[in-house]
């Protein structure tokens, strides 16, 4: 049955425009980027908002967490294939790379076990180029 509490109403229309902004940008965001597309589609969206239902979505599972050094965290769809990341050093956005590079076992030293990595690109993206 739904709920006859406006707040948990608006809620839901909230967190369905920060689901649709993460679906519609396809690429990791910031929770300052999420709130700018989120508030086109959802008036009353506010970073609070934001902050609280990426908490959720990433708890549920339906987002993950891309950390990137000495960046704040942005958030991507959970469940995609392994992949990597550009980060564009002129607008600071973030882009998925498809695919991943092999060979990263060998560069490690004798007797080291290799069980992940990361690689993260930085240059500029088409639009700033």
């Amino acid at each position: 049955m739904p709920s006859s509490d406006p707040s948990q109403n608006r809620n839901t229309r909230q967190r369905r425009a920060i689901r649709e902004a993460f679906a519609l940008a396809d690429r990791p965001l910031n929770p300052n980027e999420v709130l700018e597309l989120a508030a086109t589609d959802e008036q009353g969206v506010g970073i609070a908002t934001v902050y609280r239902n990426i908490k959720a979505l990433v708890e549920e599972g339906w987002l993950t967490t891309v950390e990137l050094p000495g960046e704040s965290a942005r958030y991507e769809l959970a469940g995609k294939a392994h992949h990597h990341h550009f980060h564009c050093k002129g607008c600071g956005k973030v882009f998925e790379l498809a695919g991943c590079l092999t060979g990263f076992k060998a560069l490690a030293p004798p007797g080291f076990q290799v069980t992940g990595h990361e690689v993260l690109l930085y240059g500029t993206c088409q639009a700033c180029s």
